[in-house]
């Protein structure tokens, strides 16, 4: 197995931390063109996007649930939901099963908006995997699945 090195040389991470350094950047950087290319032409906060995706991709979330997949912290989660909700973009949902879980899910505006943030994620995710193989492609995703199964317990 081939051995990652660190961007220092001095350093000898291991090939563990070092994936996660890498994996940790990524984390980090994705968030300008996701702000400049998807968020920002929507007239939308960070993290009112992050809402969007996560409603959109998972449906019904509850606040705390938000907050558990975004690791954000719980008052932030309230105030996108708040100003999410003043734009008709999300709405409470019932929950027959349990009446103190309040989810909330998006409004036919909030997912027509959802699905013009494709087009947008699309073009970032050409840009970023322009010079990647199909192979390349699918090794990626099959990883970025793995870690967050793992992650998640999925």
């Amino acid at each position: 197995m081939a051995t990652i090195q660190s961007t220092r040389p001095e350093l000898d991470l291991g090939e563990d931390a070092a994936l996660l350094v890498d994996l940790l950047k990524l984390g980090t950087f994705i968030a300008r063109p996701m702000r400049e290319g998807v968020a920002e032409p929507m007239a939308l906060s960070q993290n009112d996007l992050k809402i969007i995706l996560a409603l959109g991709g998972e449906g019904e979330l509850a606040g705390h649930e938000l907050s558990d997949i975004m690791g954000l912290p719980p008052m932030n989660v309230s105030r996108a939901i708040a100003a999410l909700s003043e734009r008709g973009l999300v709405e409470q949902a019932p929950d027959a099963n349990n009446r103190r879980r309040k989810p909330v899910r998006l409004t036919a505006a909030g997912m027509d908006l959802f699905r013009q943030t494709i087009p947008a994620m699309a073009k970032i995710g050409g840009h970023l995997f322009a010079d990647f193989t199909p192979k390349e492609r699918a090794v990626f995703h099959a990883a970025a699945q793995a870690i967050l199964a793992r992650m998640t317990g999925g």
